[in-house]
């Protein structure tokens, strides 16, 4: 390797740092499985790593470094051991098919003639320290290419860390987010949090969370730790001042050391040129022919006159692989799609993004290999399989579609595309029979088998992998078993691709894998010849459950590095999947309703239709069947010769409440009192009447399910029942929350935020006199009707208010001027002034408006305050009417969904929350901008003002709104008096 040149660092330079023992393992885990096609050798980590290291040199994120060093761990022993033996003492060994990868990689550093840099007694990061620091003082900027959390602590003053998988720049803002503290205090919340991995001790009791506050408090771990016997929590005291020494101790092992000797001194580290050929030579020994073919043509070197250069391999004994890999794969094989290949170019994610999906479509579904496993021994096998790879797929069978009613009948695995068993538990004859009883079933016994499955599922150091994990992890906590860590496919795929297409495992599997799977009912039959999953036939089971584990982990494969490529990782990892088992705990407790209350309002809602039915037949002059479209149009447009009538695409006269609305607008008795008879019925059939039903036999309780991944905005829908459609503007839906109520000794507390989408569209529009207003806690309306009508806030018309009212809302759903003319019973030319006066006088919402509609036509979505995409692909339809209400809903997709990140983030908080304060309250639902929590009677005074807390702080650290979020909070025996 040509010698490197000395360059002193001096200002201006930039100096990049590249965690190369993070990234091996990094992008092991990250990236599919790859080998090398002529031995079989494993290559995964070592095709990422080059990948990386090429773009960094290429690109850097559009700065190209002057100094340059990849930095790796010399061994597992350095100077901490000295200080605390156990210090790192219980970390895994590395999986068998990295071990050779570690020297691969080195011989990669110096192939693409960059320092690898590594020191006997010394880890990567305080190499890292040293040379970021010395290169601080020189005046020069520091990139450190990681993640690491202990490396966030050198963050500030010239120094940022660069997360390049995820494509973000990790600064003094996202360090405060991810720890609560400047840089500078790092240290000290990990000295008292401990670290698991690292087997840093901390103070018992004591999380991040918790470190943070105390450290905010007193200012540093000696103030903290002097002024322990001030703690008011008498656990958290006695923890402090007996574990003080090993919190010392512990800030020791984490803070790194800024002053080491270097045998590679900084100047010595400026960038140099690659030598092409030794390059192409290493690279062509790999057998990474996209990466070869980019260097060649980056360097004008024609790779086919240079040969394989020779690489030793240690820690393998060889083996044969099992499928080509995709780099290998003979030209024109597997190709991305046109639209595709442009993005993947630029790439080495992406280019192993789409070799892993051509990888897997190419590897045939055999259900005939799938296993059933029978005995606990062959149950062993699969689980240790799984565990020594790091990750498997998961996913269960039941007797029911909602988890709290559902009984487990089996549990698939697959531990690699193509490997998959089902593992029966609880299959049955018609006649009931189970295993032993004189049914001729093989199957696991349920409690042994759970008993191995649980030590799988809830091992941290293998990722659990299902579609719609919130199921599956319901239903095994039910079982006793707590899923962790996790990645749910059916979340990932929604963080890219919400609005643009369905989440479903079929939908992905036809698109991604070009394979339909088999349908639930050609194994379990439709309609009344459906049989739960208990009776299905064991084989036949088999080759169902083995299939959607199977399906699972080639999703996952395929699907994951897409969040890199979208650009959506931290709406993954933030928003989506933490929110998975903060659902399903509130799925679990439920919410106690009142059967007699429902039952008498059932009666009452039958007596109210019964007398609009009576006046709906004398305004009729007849009587008729008035749930019946056709009849009911005969008399309205036939019979009284009403205007408005449409007719749909068959003749027929439609009568949706759009018609009534406007029939009724204008001021015809008939169609307002169908408007009202509908909604009574509905309120009648879909609540008073259907609620008992839902009340689960084992609880008592009435337990929703919700779906995080059924809106384009982010915000959640509920199910069975549907617990967020009932209406509040109404007396009869106020009465049917009131059956919602508290147990004794308990209160419910909602908590609501107040205007929530105004107040992020003051944000987002930047409109100055919303802002003001919110800041200094003035009538929103008021302000509003006062600035477009001219008159004073103090004895204002309530109509007045009220009109204006209606315009700020509206307008965040894109309201026209025939819908506000409708909704305020004005005609349309009058509400068109009010609209437009509107924008003359917050002429920022006009352009807000106008900026997010022309966003969304250039690029197919919009994004909220946090990141997440809303796809409206087909925006610039030629249809004008389907058009409109596209760029309607785009332009309310931010402020919706910003919304709806908000109290995402605040959920995700709040059990920590609670569980830190010591709070005994329970999240029961969620109802878009309201959470509801059951509280003991004594607990609420404590309880309100720490919920409060939580959600008005929500969006922070991430987004500090220009207008503050105000959250109104109240306790009440039911559901309508604590809104």
């Amino acid at each position: 390797m040509p010698e490197h040149q000395k360059r002193p660092v001096t200002a201006g330079d930039h100096l990049y740092l590249v965690d190369g023992s993070a990234y091996i393992f990094r992008a092991y885990h990250a990236l599919p499985p790859l080998t090398r096609k002529s031995d079989g050798l494993p290559v995964g980590a070592v095709h990422g790593f080059c990948n990386m290291l090429w773009k960094l040199l290429r690109e850097a994120d559009g700065e190209t470094p002057t100094h340059l060093a990849v930095i790796f761990d010399h061994s597992a022993h350095s100077f901490r051991n000295e200080i605390y033996s156990d210090y790192k003492a219980h970390r895994p060994e590395p999986p068998e098919d990295l071990r050779p990868q570690f020297q691969i990689i080195r011989d990669a550093t110096r192939a693409f003639n960059v320092h690898c840099i590594e020191q006997k007694g010394y880890e990567a990061d305080d190499l890292i320290a040293t040379y970021a620091c010395e290169a601080r003082e020189a005046g020069a900027t520091v990139t450190i290419v990681s993640s690491d959390k202990d490396l966030m602590q050198l963050v500030g003053d010239g120094i940022e860390m660069y997360d390049q998988m995820k494509d973000k720049r990790i600064g003094v803002a996202e360090v405060v987010e991810k720890f609560g503290v400047e840089p500078r205090l790092v240290r000290d919340v990990q000295a008292l949090a401990g670290d698991s991995i690292d087997n840093v001790p901390g103070v018992p009791g004591i999380g991040v969370k918790t470190a943070a506050q105390l450290i905010l408090e007193y200012g540093d771990l000696e103030s903290l730790l002097a002024r322990a016997e001030e703690i008011k929590q008498p656990k958290r005291r006695q923890n402090l001042i007996e574990h003080a020494e090993m919190a010392r101790l512990s800030r020791k092992l984490v803070e790194l050391d800024c002053h080491m000797p270097l045998d590679v001194p900084l100047d010595e580290l400026g960038v140099q040129e690659p030598d092409p050929r030794r390059l192409l030579a290493f690279l062509k020994a790999m057998e990474f022919t996209t990466i070869t073919r980019r260097v060649g043509a980056a360097t004008g070197v024609d790779p086919d006159e240079i040969e394989p250069g020779e690489v030793s391999i240690a820690h393998w004994e060889g083996a044969k692989p099992e499928a080509p890999p995709a780099e290998a794969a003979p030209e024109g094989k597997g190709e991305p799609a046109p639209e595709q290949r442009s993005t993947a170019a630029a790439d080495g994610v992406c280019a192993a993004v789409f070799a892993a999906e051509a990888a897997v479509k190419d590897l045939p579904f055999d259900h005939a290999s799938y296993e059933t496993v029978t005995t606990l021994d062959r149950l062993d096998t699969w689980i240790a399989e799984a565990l020594a790879q790091g990750h498997v797929a998961v996913d269960t069978e039941a007797t029911s579609l909602f988890p709290m009613e559902a009984e487990l009948v089996g549990v698939s695995l697959a531990t690699a595309p193509g490997r998959a068993c089902y593992v029966p538990l609880a299959h049955r004859k018609a006649d009931g029979l189970f295993e032993g009883d004189g049914a001729d079933l093989q199957q696991v016994p349920m409690a042994e088998a759970l008993q191995r499955l649980k030590v799988l599922l809830e091992d941290p150091g293998t990722l659990k992998i299902a579609q719609n994990m919130k199921y599956d992890w319901l239903l095994l906590k039910r079982c006793g078993i707590d899923i962790a860590p996790f990645d749910d496919t059916m979340l990932i795929s929604y963080a890219f691709e919400a609005g643009r297409r369905a989440h479903g495992m079929d939908e992905l599997s036809k698109r991604y894998l070009g394979h339909t799977p088999i349908a639930y009912k050609d194994v379990a039959g439709s309609g009344k010849s459906q049989v739960t999953f208990d009776l299905v036939d064991v084989a036949r089971a088999t080759e169902y459950a083995a299939e959607d584990a199977d399906v699972t982990l080639r999703l996952w494969t395929v699907l994951k590095p897409r969040l890199v490529d979208g650009k959506v990782v931290t709406v993954y990892e933030t928003l989506e999947r933490p929110l998975v088992t903060v659902l399903a705990r509130m799925e679990q407790e439920g919410v106690e309703v009142d059967r007699a209350m429902l039952a008498r309002l059932s009666s009452d809602l039958a007596q109210s239709a019964a007398r609009v039915e009576d006046e709906i037949y004398e305004l009729a002059g007849e009587r008729f069947t008035i749930g019946s479209p056709k009849q009911l149009a005969e008399i309205l447009f036939g019979k009284m010769g009403l205007p408005g009538a449409r007719k749909t695409k068959t003749g027929a006269w439609t009568t949706g409440a759009s018609v009534l609305e406007d029939l009724a607008a204008e001021g015809h008795a008939l169609p307002a009192k169908v408007l009202e008879w509908r909604q009574i019925t509905k309120l009648k059939s879909t609540y008073t009447d259907a609620l008992p039903g839902y009340i689960n036999r084992d609880t008592g309780r009435v337990h929703t399910c919700y779906s995080m991944a059924s809106t384009t905005t982010g915000r959640l829908s509920s199910s069975e029942p549907n617990l967020q459609n009932i209406p509040v503007r109404t007396e009869e839906g106020r009465k049917i929350r009131k059956a919602f109520v508290a147990p004794k000794g308990m209160k419910l507390v909602s908590a609501d935020y107040s205007q929530i989408e105004l107040r992020i569209l003051a944000h987002m529009a930047e409109i100055p006199q919303l802002v003001t207003a919110f800041e200094e806690g003035l009538d929103i309306h008021a302000m509003t009707a006062s600035e477009m009508f001219s008159v004073p806030i103090e004895g204002m018309d309530p109509s007045v208010r009220r009109r204006a009212k209606a315009i700020n809302f509206g307008i965040i759903y894109g309201i026209s001027a025939f819908g506000l003319a409708n909704q305020l019973g004005i005609p349309r030319g009058e509400a068109g002034d009010y609209i437009r006066r509107y924008f003359e006088r917050f002429p920022g919402i006009r352009d807000y408006m106008d900026s997010t509609k022309a966003f969304a036509k250039a690029n197919g979505y919009v994004t909220t305050l946090f990141g997440r995409k809303a796809h409206f692909p087909n925006i610039n339809t030629g249809s004008a009417a389907e058009r409109a209400f596209l760029e309607r809903a785009a332009i309310n997709a931010p402020i919706q969904g910003s919304a709806a990140d908000i109290i995402r983030r605040a959920m995700i908080r709040m059990e920590e929350a609670l569980h830190v304060a010591g709070s005994p309250a329970r999240m029961l639902l969620q109802v878009h901008d309201e959470l509801i929590f059951e509280v003991p009677e004594d607990a609420v005074a404590d309880t309100i003002p720490l919920i409060r807390k939580v959600m008005e702080e929500a969006a922070l650290p991430a987004v500090q709104l220009k207008v503050p979020l105000q959250v109104d909070a109240r306790a009440a025996d039911n559901w309508d008096e604590a809104h």
